[in-house]
This record gives C-alpha cells, structure tokens and sequence, in this order.
C-alpha cells in the first residue's frame, strides 16, 4: 500500500511539474487522439524552438469481451462475458533543441505483462542546427532522421492498429491477422516532398538486444515508396509501396514483434494450456531469413474511406533451413464517419491470411475474419467503439486446436488518449 501511495504522489508531482511545459507545443509532434487519424509516417510544422519542453503523454482501454469459440476437438476453454484486464501506456517526449526531439514509449500494463516495461526510444532530428546553424537546411526542410529502438515504418496499416492502450487510431478492435510490427534498433531516412514520400532504413533485426550470438543476425532494410495528395476539400488518394528484407536472421520478429497482446483475450485457448497472449492473430514461423512486401492505399471521400492492404511475405522455412514459403494476406476495410464533427463512425473489415505452416505440409491453411464497427468521439481525446467479430480457421491439422475453430461475438472498447 506504502509503494502504491508513493508512486500515486510521484506520477501527480510529474504532471503538475510538467503542467506548464504541457501547455506549450512540441516541434514536428502530434498526439494519438481523433486528430492524427490518418496521419501517416512524420509531420513537419513551423512551431519555434523556445527552449527545453516537455510533454508526458497517456493512454487508458479498457474492454468488456463477449466471445465465444469451438473447434473440431471441443477442447477448449469456457470463455464468459465479462471485462478483460485494463491496459495503459505512458509517453515522454522532450524538445532538446531546435529540430531536435527524444521520444520514450513506455506499457504500465498490457494483456502479456502486468507490470511496466519500455516499449523504446528514439531521437528525431528534423534539422541539423546542432551540428552548425542551417547545415544542409535546403534537405532538411523535407527530411526527417530517426535513430534508437522504435516501431518501424514497415506499410501503412501499423498507422492504423492498436498498440496496447493507445487504440484511438484504430476504427475496429482487432489488429491484422498477421501483425507488421516491431520494435527494433535501427535508423531510418524521411524525404517527404510534392506529395511524395521517400523512407530508407535499416535495424538490426532484434527485437531483444543482446551481444551474445551476435554474428547470427544482420540488419534488416526497411523501405517505403508512395504518393500522398489531397485533391480538393474532399477527396484525398494515398498509395504506398514497403519492403522489409533481411537475408539472415536468428529469429524472425516481424509477426511476432508485439510484446502487449492481442484485443481478443483466450480465444481458441485449450483446457490446460498456457494463455497465449497473440490469441487470435496468426504467426507464420518463418525463420533464418525474410523478405515481405505490403502495398496500402487510402482512399477518402468526405466520410467515406477505404483503406486497402496487400501483403505477401516468404521467410525461411526453418532453423538451418535453405528453403522458404510464402504467406499471403489480405486487408480492406470501409469506414464512414458521420455527426457535425466527425464524432461517430460505421465500418466493415475483412481480412485474410493464407500459407504452409511448414514446407513438409501438403496444403495450405487459412484464417478469415471479418469485423463491424461503431465508434463515438465523445472528444477529441475520449472515444468508445462496439464492434461483432466472427473468425474461421480453414485446413488446419485435424489434431491441432485451430482444426474448424471459430471464434465469434461482441467487443466494447471505451479508450483515452491525450
């Protein structure tokens, strides 16, 4: 109770010691709320440099789940209506300098851990000052730099997913079936110049960092090309072009990179069997190497939006393995926003996921889903969303638990970002 009380009087101490600095804006910043929704990659704004600013920044979800599943074994967990356990995220973000900025990203729960934990941290540079006043301004006017241990900017549809609480970005509760993120060290270039987008980079292709067996992973390269043009008043067309490819890996991330947990808590879950915190969300277990390739585009007139993903990725097969396979995916949702300010929505998503879970196997298998949402905007800060999920799995092993499994049924999320 001691420990609870003194770190209650801490975290007030920090808000109302950064209370003034919170009223200021941040250079080349935005925050998580209904304003960044569907804003992509970096931003850059003409606030001025004015000193050292701080901002401390959060996120609260909390989920009532009313699922229910099956499968061919009728082995599986009884899973009941209730509430899951809540998830919060904390973010510090700091101005050192002009054009120069420090973000640290921090879980305090999640669905996989309990206590709090750094997701990462990285500096932005989006001038050069600090090297000499105007070096290379001309590029830097477009350019961006990024360096630490961050999200990579692999697609687009991670711009649009719930990354533990901070779920105001995403229209449905459910992150893709196979989920392009992670959390790596690396370094990554932005040119962003008459709607074009340009972005280069490389990490380590780590998600844990460690130097022991380092010689059996190289870095990753990391790529996006596209366009971006708002039309007139209402009409705005995207179209974006990425690649993560690295030709040696210990251990491929990429689909396994989220450390939070799945939306859908237990589903498919056998009597007896550790809860497996990516429930719901399929893995394709490549190993030794990876090159995957995802196209989005974002179509947006007035309301109506469409947001669309192509992915094939092919990964080793196994350890010590030279072969590989091939997975497939397949996104499209349609969201209409509607009220005098936006503040309610409607959508459709569906999403598929097809490969071999091994080159020994004679066939493929598959994972459908499909999801409807509504949403409300009670601020711009303060959102709940209601959404019906129904998910098969398709030519799975008849002793595995995913054989004619399905999970269907009701989710409530109520979230707060600011």
């Amino acid at each position: 109770m001691k420990t609870n009380i003194k770190l209650t009087i801490l975290l007030l101490t920090l808000v109302f010691g950064f209370q003034n600095m919170q009223a200021q804006q941040l250079q080349n910043y935005y925050t998580k709320n209904k304003e960044a929704i569907n804003v992509f990659d970096v931003v850059k704004n003409d606030v001025p440099y004015n000193g050292l600013k701080v901002k401390l920044g959060g996120a609260f979800a909390l989920q009532w789940q009313a699922l229910n599943h099956s499968n061919d074994l009728n082995n599986l967990i009884d899973l009941g209506n209730d509430f899951n356990l809540p998830t919060a995220n904390m973010t510090i973000d700091a101005q050192l300098a002009d054009g120069l900025r420090v973000k640290l990203d921090l879980y305090l729960a999640s669905n996989h851990h309990h206590e709090t934990w750094v997701k990462g941290g990285y500096l932005q540079m989006d001038k050069l000052d600090f090297i000499s006043p105007g070096f290379l301004q001309n590029f830097m006017k477009y350019a961006t730099i990024k360096i630490g241990q961050m999200e990579n900017n692999y697609g687009d549809a991670h711009f649009r997913r719930s990354d533990n609480a901070s779920a105001f970005l995403n229209p449905f509760i459910g992150n893709y079936l196979m989920d392009g993120f992670v959390t790596e060290i690396g370094a990554e270039l932005y040119y962003l110049r008459n709607n074009f987008i340009f972005m280069g980079g490389f990490s380590n292709g780590k998600l844990n960092q460690s130097v022991v067996d380092a010689e059996a992973t190289s870095s990753a390269i990391i790529g996006k090309l596209g366009y971006d043009k708002q039309i007139n008043n209402n009409t705005r067309f995207r179209l974006t072009g990425s690649m993560y490819y690295s030709p040696k890996l210990k251990s491929v991330y990429l689909y396994s990179g989220d450390r939070t947990g799945s939306r859908f808590y237990n589903v498919i879950q056998a009597i007896g069997d550790d809860p497996d915190f990516r429930a719901g969300r399929v893995n394709p277990g490549f190993k030794n190497k990876l090159t995957s390739f995802m196209i989005n585009s974002l179509i947006k007139y007035k309301g109506l939006e469409f947001f669309g993903t192509y992915e094939t990725a092919t990964g080793g097969d196994k350890s010590g393995s030279t072969e590989t396979r091939t997975w497939n995916q397949f996104a499209s949702d349609i969201v209409y926003r509607f009220g005098k300010t936006d503040n309610f929505y409607a959508g459709f998503k569906y999403n598929t996921a097809s490969g071999k879970l091994s080159n020994a196997d004679a066939n493929k298998v598959s994972v459908n889903r499909i999801e409807t949402g509504l949403g409300w905007y009670m601020t711009k800060n303060v959102m709940s969303k209601l959404i019906y999920v129904n998910q098969d799995y398709k030519d799975y092993p008849a002793t595995s638990n995913f054989a004619g499994a399905n999970f269907k049924g009701f989710a409530f999320e109520a979230v707060v970002s600011f």
